[in-house]
């Protein structure tokens, strides 16, 4: 079991790596063929929902990424629980949505599965209250 939860924590590390450099496809890289991806929030948010292939993960950030002003955004990784390959990434992060100019914080959890090296499981929850708000404030 120490070396599968070593192996995860690698794997997440790559992931928190990759995504502080805004690099979908090194991050497309980590997860295996067939994946469980959920993001929720709003339809009206394109990013959001279920994805079940490793080439739907790029395409989520480089949807996403847009809609924020760019150098605006903030992540504070607040901790880092590994257990055989199962990954919880706590954070808080803010962000200021571009078209409506409106800045919102959320915390938020990542979920992360990790087998045979890949990352097989992604789940976020964050306030989708807050961050639906911030895209239609007005």
């Amino acid at each position: 079991m120490a070396a599968d939860t070593q192996l995860s924590r690698t794997v997440a590390e790559k992931f928190v790596e990759r995504l502080g450099r805004q690099d979908p496809e090194g991050i497309q890289e980590l997860f295996a063929e067939e994946i469980d991806w959920y993001v929720p929030g709003s339809d009206a948010l394109p990013w959001t929902g279920r994805r079940t292939r490793r080439e739907e993960v790029a395409p989520y950030f480089t949807t996403m990424w847009p809609h924020f002003v760019h150098g605006r955004s903030k992540v504070v990784l607040e901790r880092v629980i590994v257990d055989g390959g199962d990954v919880v990434l706590s954070a808080v992060w803010t962000h200021t949505v571009l078209a409506t100019g409106k800045e919102f914080t959320t915390p938020a959890v990542i979920h992360l599965m990790v087998e045979d090296n890949r990352i097989v499981r992604m789940h976020l929850y964050e306030d989708t209250l807050t961050v639906d708000e911030a895209f239609h404030a007005g």
